[in-house]
């Protein structure tokens, strides 16, 4: 079973590569993408997306950029921000535009691992309670 299905958005291919081998060496469907339009790209083909690992420097436009517009059009998917270089204003903006969490690379494997389990859990309590609020609203009108 897949325990989680992740966007990593990167414009660093071996970075890519070797994130995408660990991840999945733990049972994760890992999808990648080189920039913030390719990105949105790949969610909107694939609904399975649970996790965004997103760079917060890109060609194109910024990961902060590209975090707002994922939060716009794709609210449960959670966003864990990645920087080589962070400043702490962008990780304030990042946590204020609703990523999961922001962490510093080079980041330990299993950190990240355990912060992707997190974010899965919570879509998925989103997801269930949504489906349940939907359950009992259909039940209420037949009832």
């Amino acid at each position: 079973m897949t325990e989680a299905n992740i966007l990593l958005v990167d414009d660093d291919a071996q970075f890519i590569d070797v994130m995408r081998k660990r991840l999945t060496m733990r049972s994760m469907e890992v999808f990648h993408a080189g920039s913030g339009e390719e990105a949105m790209q790949k969610l909107a083909s694939h609904g399975e997306i649970e996790v965004v690992i997103l760079d917060v420097k890109l060609p194109g436009c910024s990961g902060i950029e590209v975090l707002r517009l994922i939060k716009q059009q794709y609210p449960l998917v959670e966003v864990i921000m990645l920087t080589g270089n962070a400043t702490v204003e962008s990780a304030i903006d990042g946590l204020r535009l609703g990523a999961w969490d922001y962490l510093m690379k080079p980041c330990n494997i299993e950190v990240l691992v355990e912060k992707v389990k997190e974010a899965v859990e919570k879509k998925r309590r989103h997801e269930e309670k949504i489906v349940d609020a939907r359950v009992r609203e259909i039940a209420s009108r037949r009832g």
